[in-house]
């Protein structure tokens, strides 16, 4: 069995590990043998065909051994962060509008507190009061926990809820 292994693969350990293949495929499916026929036969052919099985295998596998090419083909499902965002968009409509107003403001559009106090015609104090309860809200609209991350690819929404400024 070694010797046609190693005509097959054309390489020692291959066949080595090609022969045991086959015992082990045909130690597990020795119910299958029928009593009278060429016991050698039966072996060579499973041989045979797990070599070819493999063979095909092989041809539909690229060879990445450092995870290299895996790595570049993975991506994070598109879905998640179109329902991530359906949920901000319903937790946001149901905020008030001086809370959105400030969110937006201070938020996505990245104005400071004074500045956005002199735009709503209020305190400083007025405008961190109201984000600050505004991002709560929205946080508990959503069912966010303190130490729960919210991923969402959108920088102008990350900054709303998260209250780090857009990048």
């Amino acid at each position: 069995m070694r010797a046609f292994a190693m005509s097959l693969t054309r390489n020692s350990a291959a066949a080595d590990d090609l022969v045991q293949d086959a015992v082990v495929k045909a130690w597990s499916n020795f119910d299958k043998f029928k009593t009278g026929t060429n016991l050698r036969a039966w072996l060579f052919t499973i041989l045979r065909n797990t070599y070819y099985s493999l063979y095909r295998k092989r041809k539909r596998e690229v060879e990445d051994p450092d995870g290299i090419m895996a790595g570049k083909l993975s991506e994070k499902p598109a879905h998640d962060g179109h329902l991530a965002m359906a949920d901000f968009r319903a937790a946001f409509a149901k905020l008030s509008d001086e809370q959105r107003e400030v969110l937006v403001l201070v938020g996505a559009e990245g104005f400071s507190y004074e500045d956005a106090a002199e735009m709503c015609g209020c305190a400083v104090g007025t405008i961190k009061s109201r984000t600050n309860r505004a991002r709560k809200r929205l946080a508990e609209l959503m069912e966010l926990d303190d130490e729960e991350d919210f991923e969402i690819t959108d920088a102008a929404t990350l900054a709303v809820v998260t209250g780090k400024p857009a990048a």
